[in-house]
């Protein structure tokens, strides 16, 4: 008997010793493991190495003498080496040895699936006429009557990609102020974005949430707001003392500010599930990493909620400054699509940021009047000053886009003086080519710009020239500093009727027309209806070379009206093919352009280039970039 203890202790010795130099699989490692496991909650509780050895040894110690036992303890060494290795694949810890965990709330989720109602589920809300008048819309820009029929509470859909539900965030996560400015925000609206981010939230990872007042003179935005924010501890407000403008009622809300994070969110927005924590995670590991959700679209008349054409795409800017959405180039894809990527250019109001980072990069410039331009100063600034941005996929915000702005710009402020400003002290040379685009930009005041080009002095900041060529590296392919030359451009003049393409009646999404040419009868009228441009993204836009608008000739079927509708620079039913024939193609529908004299109308039709009236005539033309378009095609 005496023989087999003294073979099984020999046996758990010799474990023991081998597992304390297996690489990365010490006794602590296993220790601390089964601490964890145990819920010994981050493994300081229970001692150190030693303490770990001791368990082990009278674990061996208490197992009955037999031989089969002998095996069994080795059994359990072994297991316990595996569970580690397991662990790590299922990352419940990162390298460093930080603990992870699953930060979704599943009973609110089950919950939330089990509500019904008006726009639960984000559904759209099911409108009547009588909710569709003009009053619905004036006060808000978006309709309040549809968002007062809504819970403050309601539940929405998960329409992350569902790895998502199954992705762990470090367990010990920075907490955050929220700040949500307001001016003049509608009851319900406001109340929604509240109860969102309490809703789905860790309430151990908010420190506050900020609603900062902008001056609102709306009777609802007093007294009965302070009421009834007073249910929540977390919740206070803030209010500025005259009309401040977006920015700096931000810069109010940061100031005052008491979380290791800033998060600011829009005023009429909801947030999904499991928002937060994957945001604070990428700060955790990097705080000088800006993490923006995903912002998905909620309709502004009837709040059904929806992801934005493309989801998932890096923001961008063109050489006007508008800020644009361009595909995630095959270099930055990853085998998990649901995986944060690096953005060049955030769209504007919804971002997280580390508080003393923030306040290090100098916050917003000072100088920025009400809104406009600032997305481009604060993401400009963090990638040339040393920190990184990305898009993260796992946190998605809704957000109302407003049909139109409901309240006044005071007059005096200039969005071209905020571009201005912002061209000039981050974009070096690159200025020149929104100059040449923005000719009237270019003798504009910005004002007093010294603190900013000191800042990013101080800053060591790196060239604008290092922006483009190492992080925007893909933006020239869809919006060039210098833009190729157009393929045509001038009046389109028809054939068969002798009349020219005319967007004098046409708003944004009204079918074309011909019109009687009136080039010769007055330059004025000459530019602004009849001149357009066949561009080198082979859609025809509005406009000469230099100064095209940002809506193209649009066509969905081989039988529907031309419309104009707003550029995306992705072809489909933007792609035309101007042929040897003169008729203008669309290789989406398989049909050509043609028109009605009688009725004016330009609509799509089978290909006949034998019809006078499929027959169109550029005024002028360049012989090498259609022959290029065409190339390799049987035009």
């Amino acid at each position: 008997m005496r023989r087999k203890q003294k073979r099984l202790l020999q046996a758990v010795g010799l474990a023991v010793a081998a597992l304390v130099f297996l690489p990365n699989v010490g006794l602590w490692s296993l220790y601390r493991e089964r601490q964890l496991d145990a819920g010994g909650g981050d493994g300081r509780e229970g001692g150190g190495g030693a303490g770990g050895a001791r368990g082990v040894a009278a674990a061996a110690a208490a197992a009955a003498p037999e031989e089969e036992e002998e095996v069994e303890a080795a059994a359990v060494v072994r297991e316990e080496a595996q569970g580690f290795h397991t662990r790590q694949k299922k990352e419940a810890y990162l390298e460093s040895g930080l603990r992870k965990k699953d930060w979704h709330d599943r009973d609110a989720i089950k919950r939330d699936l089990q509500k019904t109602g008006n726009g639960e589920q984000g559904k759209p809300y099911p409108m009547t006429d009588a909710e569709r008048v003009d009053q619905a819309y004036r006060e808000n820009g978006f309709n309040i009557f549809v968002s007062d029929k809504i819970s403050l509470n309601r539940s929405l859909p998960d329409i992350r990609h569902p790895n998502c539900n199954s992705k762990l965030y470090l367990e010990k996560l920075p907490n955050t102020s929220v700040i949500i400015p307001f001016h003049n925000e509608g009851w319900s609206s406001l109340l929604r974005t509240v109860h969102s981010v309490l809703n789905r939230s860790p309430s151990v990872l908010i420190a506050e949430i900020v609603l900062v007042d902008d001056f609102s003179d709306r009777e609802h935005l007093k007294k009965r707001l302070e009421d009834y924010m007073a249910q929540f501890p977390k919740v206070r407000i803030l209010r500025t003392k005259k009309r401040e403008g977006l920015i700096r009622t931000r810069m109010l809300g940061a100031s005052a500010a008491i979380g290791d994070v800033i998060t600011f969110l829009d005023s009429h927005c909801e947030a999904n599930v499991n928002w937060l924590p994957p945001l604070l995670d990428r700060i955790a590991r990097n705080r000088k990493t800006i993490v923006c959700p995903m912002i998905d679209v909620i309709d502004h008349d009837h709040f059904g909620y929806e992801t934005q054409a493309g989801d998932a795409m890096r923001g961008a800017f063109d050489w006007e400054m508008y800020y644009k959405r361009i595909p995630i180039p095959a270099e930055l894809q990853k085998p998990d699509p649901s995986d944060p990527f690096e953005s060049p250019v955030m769209a504007g109001g919804l971002f997280a940021v580390d508080r003393r980072w923030f306040w290090e990069l100098g916050g917003y410039d000072p100088g920025l009047e009400i809104w406009g331009g600032e997305q481009y100063e604060i993401s400009f600034k963090v990638w040339m000053c040393g920190g990184r941005m990305e898009d993260i996929p796992c946190s998605r915000v809704g957000h109302i886009y407003r049909k139109y702005v409901p309240y006044k710009v005071p007059t005096g402020v200039s969005l071209a003086r905020n571009l201005k400003r912002v061209a000039e002290v981050w974009m070096d040379e690159y200025a020149e080519y929104i100059y040449q685009r923005r000719p009237e930009y270019r003798h504009l005041s910005a004002g007093d710009v010294a603190a900013q080009k000191e800042l990013r002095n101080n800053l060591n900041c790196k060239s604008f020239k290092w922006f483009m060529n190492e992080v925007a590296w893909d933006l020239g392919k869809f919006y060039p500093p210098v833009e190729p030359p157009a393929a045509a451009w001038g009046e389109i003049r028809n054939v068969g009727s002798g009349l020219c393409v005319d967007t004098k009646h046409g708003a944004l999404g009204s079918p074309l027309r011909v019109e009687t040419c009136v080039k010769g009868r007055g330059e004025a009228a000459w530019n602004n209806v009849q001149v357009f441009t066949f561009s080198w993204r082979e859609d025809i836009r509005p406009g000469d070379p230099q100064h095209t608008k940002k809506f193209c000739f649009d066509a969905v079927s081989p039988s529907s009206p031309v419309t104009l509708f707003d550029c995306h620079g992705m072809k489909g039913n933007q792609l035309w093919k101007y042929r040897k024939d003169r008729t203008l193609y669309h290789p989406i529908s398989g049909s050509c352009m043609d028109c009605n004299e009688s009725d004016r109308k330009i609509f799509m039709n089978m290909c006949n280039p034998s019809s006078p009236t499929q027959q169109w005539i550029f005024e002028h033309t360049n012989s090498t970039v259609l022959e290029n378009f065409n190339k390799n095609i049987d035009l």
